[in-house]
């Protein structure tokens, strides 16, 4: 099926498609976001146009093709470069310490994306507080199943489109009791959305502004606007403090031993500006995290987020 319209684009850096926009996927069975056979990656966002389907394809370490699909096709299509990176220019980035600046040069097209979609990073963020990990994305999946529109285009399986802002609003309470989400965090979702211009503005302010703009709602804190930031503003240095895990990921991947998110902070102050990208690198490398004990859990708890 020819698309409605494409792409190619030589980005001014080196760009890993799946590295860079892998983190928009929520979970495996996301149905926002598939992995195709061929390595291409399909993904559904709502513009302020209309419903659209992207398919991109890497081509070369700087080259990527992307084709479009569905009323926001002209929207999405614009908005493709910055979603891949376009923005994010790590010329002179340097860590000093030998295992980063290893793992940045063995990933160079490694970027951090700005989708500009804000809405589309908060419902998920928010859907994340407090529960397993794997109970959040179970629940994403199915109220967008259930909520969402179809995908426009030739989708390698069925995929949707997230609700609008008015389509978040509507779903009736046992709907979200169904999918796993309890009253407070639901009330959170309905609450921005009905504020959802206001919060969609966030991707045109400067950091500080974005946050304060996002964690003026009720029910969003550090952590949520974080995990937005990271996603929907580029924001190289937006670092989710109150993670069950990552103040004792860096910790021990830095400094082998627990960390709080005030030591967790500290240890990664000399990278300000930057912090993000460093977590990513740490991952990246390889670098392990505590010792598992016993069982693997997959518990994320968001508290006060």
């Amino acid at each position: 099926m020819t698309p409605d319209l494409a792409l190619d684009w030589r980005a001014p850096h080196e760009t890993h498609v799946v590295q860079t926009i892998g983190v928009l996927r929520r979970g495996p069975g996301d149905p926002t976001f598939v992995l195709g056979a061929d390595g291409a990656v399909w993904r559904t966002t709502l513009t302020d146009a209309g419903a659209a389907t992207l398919r991109v394809i890497q081509r070369g370490p700087d080259l990527v093709h992307v084709e479009a699909w569905g009323p926001g096709a002209e929207a999405a299509i614009t908005a493709a470069p910055s979603m891949l990176g376009e923005r994010d220019d790590t010329n002179g980035f340097r860590t000093g310490v030998d295992v980063l600046d290893d793992a940045h040069r063995r990933n160079p097209g490694l970027r951090v994306p700005r989708t500009a979609r804000v809405m589309e990073s908060l419902v998920p963020a928010i859907l994340e507080q407090k529960v397993i990990t794997l109970q959040a994305h179970a629940s994403w999946r199915k109220l967008v199943l259930r909520f969402g529109s179809a995908a426009p285009g030739p989708v390698p399986r069925p995929m949707r489109v997230v609700p609008s802002a008015s389509g978040w609003r509507a779903i009736p309470v046992w709907e979200w009791h169904r999918a796993g989400v309890d009253p407070k965090r639901a009330a959170t979702v309905q609450r921005v959305a009905g504020y959802a211009d206001r919060i969609e503005e966030a991707a045109d302010l400067p950091r500080d502004e974005a946050t304060a703009r996002l964690t003026y709602f009720a029910g969003i804190g550090a952590w949520t606007a974080a995990e937005v930031a990271q996603r929907a503003l580029g924001d190289p240095d937006a670092v989710s403090v109150g993670d069950y895990h990552l103040a004792n990921y860096v910790g021990h991947a830095l400094h082998g031993r627990d960390m709080s998110d005030d030591e967790m902070l500290e240890a990664l102050a000399p990278w300000t500006g930057q912090r993000y990208r460093v977590i990513r690198l740490l991952m990246a490398a390889g670098l392990r995290g505590r010792p598992r004990r016993g069982a693997r859990m997959a518990f994320v708890d968001h508290t006060a987020h």
